[in-house]
């Protein structure tokens, strides 16, 4: 892992920083909770390389940043609850999960394959420029490698990171210092999946009672939780060789007789990038089961490997 790039925040570093975005590329960014490491949430290679650059074991649902309420209204659909609390903690530290629209762009592994997306307006004002100028959405988990403490300021990143992130932006420490405060109202009730810089009771003003993910076996479940949900309507074979009748083959590296190939090359990372679409297109064109080859268990390989577990499982 080489050195980072670590730039102080100004209004041509932010520029430089949104081109990068807008070009499919990683950067680094302060928010108010933690720095956040940001890809265009509309390219699907992009939002693949941020699992890469963290060694994410499982591909969980991604936050995804916007700068204000018209950009948040492109991507999900708000409910009156979900207007309420935007107007009343929005920008700030409050993650609302929300039913994705159909046109919203959005890359799959951004969901995890799920109906929902997870939405926040930063209120930290370099992220606010930074978002405004790249003019897309951004994917932005915690800048670290996967399992190590959030970072809070640029050095952290860096000394976490290296050169897996293109550009990091320096804008000094993050005022919070804890992550966003998750809620899902993709549900009747809503549910806090995750607590955070926003208060429960704070939220309860304006929402009533919420479920917490624990409070019941079908009560809504965390973002990475929620992963094993999701699988496509017909059975999933692992590590076939052939199709049996009735069966699509999804193929890895140049797999013969595949429908269709996660990589014909063999690269992970376009693996990672397509498999969700994939999945999608394959269980929408009416097969009675999809056979998967092989996929190497190394690097994003493993990611790819647990989502396919968890789409081959019985079903309960």
């Amino acid at each position: 892992m080489g050195a980072a790039v670590v730039k102080a925040a100004s209004p041509a570093v932010l520029e430089e920083a949104a081109a990068l975005l807008r070009d499919g590329r990683l950067v680094a960014f302060p928010t108010e909770t933690v720095y956040g490491l940001g890809a265009n949430a509309r390219i699907d290679t992009a939002v693949a390389g941020i699992f890469a650059a963290k060694g994410r074991p499982h591909f969980n649902p991604l936050i995804v940043h916007v700068p204000d309420m018209p950009a948040a209204l492109e991507l999900a659909e708000f409910d009156d609850r979900a207007r309420r609390v935007a107007a009343r903690f929005w920008p700030g530290p409050l993650t609302l999960v929300l039913p994705r629209r159909a046109d919203s762009g959005l890359s799959h592994l951004v969901s995890a394959g799920l109906p929902s997306v997870a939405l926040r307006m930063p209120a930290h004002p370099l992220a606010q420029d930074l978002l405004r100028r790249a003019g897309c959405p951004v994917a932005a988990p915690s800048a670290n490698r996967s399992g190590s403490i959030s970072p809070t300021q640029a050095a952290h990143v860096a000394n976490s990171l290296g050169d897996r992130v293109d550009l990091i932006v320096d804008g000094g420490s993050c005022a919070v210092g804890v992550e966003s405060t998750v809620i899902d109202l993709t549900t009747p009730q809503a549910a806090l999946l995750r607590p955070g810089g926003i208060a429960r009771e704070d939220l309860e003003a304006e929402l009533g009672p919420l479920v917490l993910s624990t409070d019941a076996e079908d009560a809504p479940k965390s973002p990475g939780q929620l992963l094993s949900h999701y699988a496509p309507s017909c059975p999933v074979r692992l590590l076939a060789e052939r199709a049996e009748p009735g069966e699509a083959l999804l193929g890895f590296g140049g797999t013969a007789g595949a429908v269709l190939d996660l990589s014909p090359g063999g690269n992970l990372l376009e693996a990672a990038a397509n498999l969700f679409a994939m999945l999608h297109r394959l269980d929408a064109e009416g097969w009675q089961g999809i056979a998967v080859a092989p996929v190497p268990d190394v690097g994003l390989g493993l990611a790819i490997n647990d989502r396919l577990r968890r789409a081959a499982a019985p079903r309960g």
